[in-house]
């Protein structure tokens, strides 16, 4: 299947992104932190007939930042992902989320169970936890951080070849791979390119909810799910934990593949093989 490219405009802004045109199941695929609407490319070659839209979530790839003074939250981008469906016409949907998005795909998930049909997360379930205890030191992170964002630059980059050797080291991904992410990533400037992503995006945020707190909140996914999850699993989402969220879901499987933490984007084929058939029933 081949994207095009698409746009829509939503309360905050212009939301761009890409998408299929099959007149299978309705898919809406939330890409990760820091990623685009490219991290779905090559999984979409696999889905046939799937009409699949992958948007540049806001303050990423081609879509609108927030306006000034406004943050990032959960709850931002859950309205986000509805005004995106709304704005295709979408009363109901299924929705495939890869890290952040899988995150975002969760919780959009529970609040709206009569919208969502079926839920495919990779890499993630919910989203990330603090504990009470770094409470207070959460918050001054992050307005910190916050009060020092304005003074910095923008790294200009003369070419792509840096960025993409960036995203390779950061992310373990080939180099195709990461192409694709980088070439949807940045904007052109004066002498070269910068990443068009909103810098805001690499803010801590100042409060995230407790375990017991998101464990209810993936108890509450009505919808069948299917989960995938790469082996080894990734530092900040360790097992046993992320076995333990899924065996919350009330109607859930859990698939582990050998791979990185892009392993959609790296083997596409082998992910689609366990979502192809469930996104169809």
């Amino acid at each position: 299947m081949m994207l095009r490219e698409f746009e829509v405009d939503i309360p905050l802004g212009r939301i761009t992104g890409l998408r299929g045109d099959g007149d299978g199941p309705r898919v809406l695929a939330l890409h990760g932190w820091l990623d685009n609407a490219a991290s779905f490319i090559p999984l979409a070659a696999h889905l046939p007939g799937v009409e699949l839209v992958a948007p540049d979530l806001p303050g990423h790839g081609r879509s609108a930042h927030l306006a000034p003074g406004a943050e990032y939250t959960s709850g931002v981008a859950v309205n986000a992902v509805l005004d995106i469906a709304d704005a295709l016409g979408w009363e109901t949907f299924s929705l495939l989320g890869h890290s952040m998005g899988a995150g975002i795909a969760s919780l959009v998930a529970t609040s709206v169970p009569d919208r969502v049909r079926r839920l495919v997360v990779i890499e993630a379930l919910g989203g990330l936890t603090e504990t009470v205890e770094r409470t207070a030191d959460r918050w001054r992170e992050a307005i910190a951080a916050a009060r020092a964002l304005p003074g910095k630059q923008l790294r200009v980059f003369t070419d792509l070849a840096a960025p993409v050797r960036a995203r390779m080291q950061a992310n373990q991904l080939s180099e195709p791979a990461a192409r694709l992410l980088v070439e949807r990533g940045v904007r052109p400037v004066e002498g070269g390119f910068v990443w068009s992503s909103d810098p805001r995006l690499t803010l801590p945020t100042p409060q995230r909810l407790s375990e017991a707190q998101l464990a209810r909140l993936v108890a509450g996914i009505e919808c069948p799910t299917t989960v995938i999850y790469a082996d080894p699993p990734q530092a900040y989402f360790p097992e046993p934990l992320r076995t333990q969220r899924a065996a919350l879901l009330p109607d859930g499987r859990l698939h582990v593949l050998a791979g990185t933490h892009h392993l959609h984007m790296e083997d596409p084929a082998a992910v689609a093989a366990r979502m192809q058939a469930f996104l169809r029933q």
